[in-house]
């Protein structure tokens, strides 16, 4: 250490974090040679009953991405003076259907710090949950409210924004008691796998289900598994490592020494002011909002360009549409597994991999995204659309897993703040595409993928100069901090 910081870090704290580290690093040795046999650790089966839960969160929030295409279908009824009309069962304008899709995010972005601090007072693992389980009951009464009023469906699909909106931020919560600081990136990506192999699941399934049993039977199928996951959740999961009746001595204290927080969570004191004016925090925040419009606007656009541009059948909008989430899955299984290699071996800084894998994604998802927009061949747009998303699950290993980095006690309600902002694109995304697509014709697609090459492109040179990895003054004292030598590279970085 620095004399420089003598006036800060005294010999004692020195001796603790050297000896909590050569703990951490033992520890490491002895167990990362089993870390993919999940099923012997308890913390990786929670990571699994997480990664269901998000697979639920993603299959409930797209259904009606694919849904929409077979409800607005165009089909022919001949009428009883033998005339043949085009007749669609909900009869919606592309601004119409830009609302619906959007109305979920309304909800949405209401209850994300709200999320996070009512998750770190009363425990992530119930604020998520309850989350997941009211959207799926919900998710079985959409039919209904369709068939009574546009404004009915629109209304639901805001309630079920409002309770889907608490997952995330009440994840950080549950995951900040449970993963060693060294484990983070893999056990956070493991989990938030489970988003885009939800979205592999849900969009090729929703069209088959529309297909052969009806729009209606999308959100009865995956409305019962989400409530059948919640009812296993409530069961299995616990708050944290010490309330957990069948986790090993051995791996509970391994947890207790490397997660980087000791705090009793009812008794913490959110530092607003601190949170609000790091500029460490905000570069989080802008890269989430820039990743977010990218994948909002595919998410919910996708399938429909693909039939109305590129001629795809439904069917096939649907898996075409579920492939560079399958993508994006494959990388983040890479990418969390890679960033705490290079941090264990002493490669790289927590901060370095942040930045490096944050922005290293977004530059390569500017390029392919640009060259979709450019060529708008059935084929090749496909496939950069494919590379664009799944090389954003680099970027999934920068900015969603910092928040645990700057300040594990107070993630929740960073991420909260992060993904109010980040909600945005929500709404904007499929209003603005509604009202640039009006007659899908490629010059207007082009225009929404250069739009999202250019958010991309800003969330970049905003997150390489202002993201931080190491733990924040404002977020604890050294004592609770993890991995304090990536704080003293950060320092001399920075110094330099």
């Amino acid at each position: 250490m620095k004399n420089a910081d003598s006036d800060v870090i005294n010999t004692d704290d020195i001796n603790l974090s050297s000896t909590a580290t050569l703990h951490r690093q033992v520890e490491n040795d002895q167990n990362d040679k089993l870390t993919w046999r999940f099923w012997q650790k308890r913390r990786y089966i929670l990571v699994f009953l997480a990664f269901l839960g998000f697979i639920n969160v993603y299959t409930l929030r797209l259904n009606l991405s694919v849904a929409i295409v077979a409800m607005t279908e165009k089909f022919n009824t001949t009428l009883e003076n033998g005339t043949v009309v085009e007749e669609s069962e909900f009869n919606w304008n592309s601004k119409d259907q830009g609302l619906v899709l959007s109305s979920f995010f309304y909800g949405y972005i209401c209850t994300q710090v709200i999320g996070g601090i009512i998750a770190s007072k009363v425990g992530g693992h119930y604020v998520y949950g309850l989350g997941i389980g009211i959207t799926a009951m919900l998710t079985l009464i959409i039919p209904i409210a369709a068939k009574y009023s546009i404004y009915a469906l629109v209304t639901i699909r805001i309630i079920q924004g409002f309770f889907e909106g608490v997952t995330f931020p009440a994840f950080h919560e549950f995951i900040s008691r449970w993963a060693p600081a060294y484990e983070r990136s893999r056990m956070a990506s493991g989990a938030f796998m489970g988003n885009y192999l939800g979205t592999v699941i849900s969009l090729p399934l929703s069209g088959l289900l529309a297909v052969h049993w009806g729009w209606e039977s999308v959100f009865y199928f995956f409305g019962a598994l989400g409530v059948a996951w919640c009812t296993a959740w409530f069961l299995i999961v616990k708050a944290g490592p010490e309330c957990d009746p069948y986790i090993t001595d051995e791996e509970k204290n391994y947890i207790l020494c490397n997660n980087g927080s000791n705090e009793e969570r009812k008794n913490i004191r959110h530092p607003w002011k601190d949170i609000l004016t790091s500029m460490a925090v905000w570069a989080i925040v802008a890269s989430h909002f820039s990743e977010n419009y990218g994948n909002y606007t595919l998410m919910t656009q996708l399938p429909t360009f693909l039939k109305d541009t590129l001629k795809f059948d439904i069917s096939e909008s649907g898996f075409l549409s579920a492939l560079p989430y399958l993508a994006m899955s494959c990388c983040l299984a890479v990418a969390g597994y890679l960033a705490d290699w290079t941090q264990v071996k002493g490669y790289l800084t927590t901060g370095q991999v942040r930045r490096y894998f944050n922005c290293g994604a977004f530059l390569s998802q500017t390029v392919f995204m640009m060259l979709a927009a450019y060529l708008l061949h059935p084929v090749w747009s496909v496939v950069c659309i494919t590379l664009a998303v799944g090389l954003g699950g680099f970027a999934i290993c920068g900015y969603m897993v910092n928040p645990l980095d700057l300040a594990p006690d107070h993630a929740s309600v960073i991420f909260g703040l992060s993904n109010t902002f980040a909600t945005i694109p929500g709404i904007v995304s499929p209003l603005l595409t509604g009202f640039i697509v009006v007659t899908s014709s490629e010059s207007e697609w082009q225009i929404v993928f250069y739009i999202t090459a250019a958010i991309y492109l800003g969330g970049c040179i905003i997150y390489w100069f202002f993201c931080r990895g190491e733990l924040q003054p404002w977020a604890g004292s050294i004592e609770n901090q993890a991995h304090p030598e990536d704080a003293e590279k950060e320092r001399e970085r920075t110094a330099s």
